[in-house]
C-alpha cells in the first residue's frame, strides 16, 4: 500500500510517500500507525502517540479504528481548518 504524508509530517518523516507492506497482524489504521513508528525516528516523531493528526484511507477521512482491508492508499495529515 502507498502511505502519504502531508505538510510538516512529510518533512519529519523525510519522504512525501512510500510503499509499505505491513505484516498481516496490522489490520487497522491505528495498528498501521504503531507499525510505522518503528520504521525510523522521523516516523516515530511524526506519528507520536498524542500528536494531533488525521488519516484517510483511499481518500476518505477515517478514524484510527478503521479497517485497512484492501486499502490502496493511506494518508496522514495535520489538523486543518476551513471555512
Amino acid at each position: 500500500m502507498r502511505v502519504r504524508y502531508f505538510a510538516w509530517m512529510k518533512r519529519t518523516v523525510g519522504v512525501p510517500e512510500e510503499e509499505v507492506n505491513p505484516p498481516a497482524n496490522v489490520r487497522t489504521v491505528g495498528e498501521l500507525v504503531e507499525w510505522l513508528r518503528s520504521r525510523s525516528a522521523g516516523h516515530a516523531e511524526a506519528l507520536a502517540a498524542g500528536a494531533a493528526f488525521g488519516a484517510a484511507v483511499d481518500q476518505r477521512t477515517v478514524t484510527f479504528d478503521a479497517p485497512l482491508a484492501d486499502a490502496r492508499e493511506v494518508a496522514f495529515f495535520p489538523p486543518f481548518t476551513g471555512g
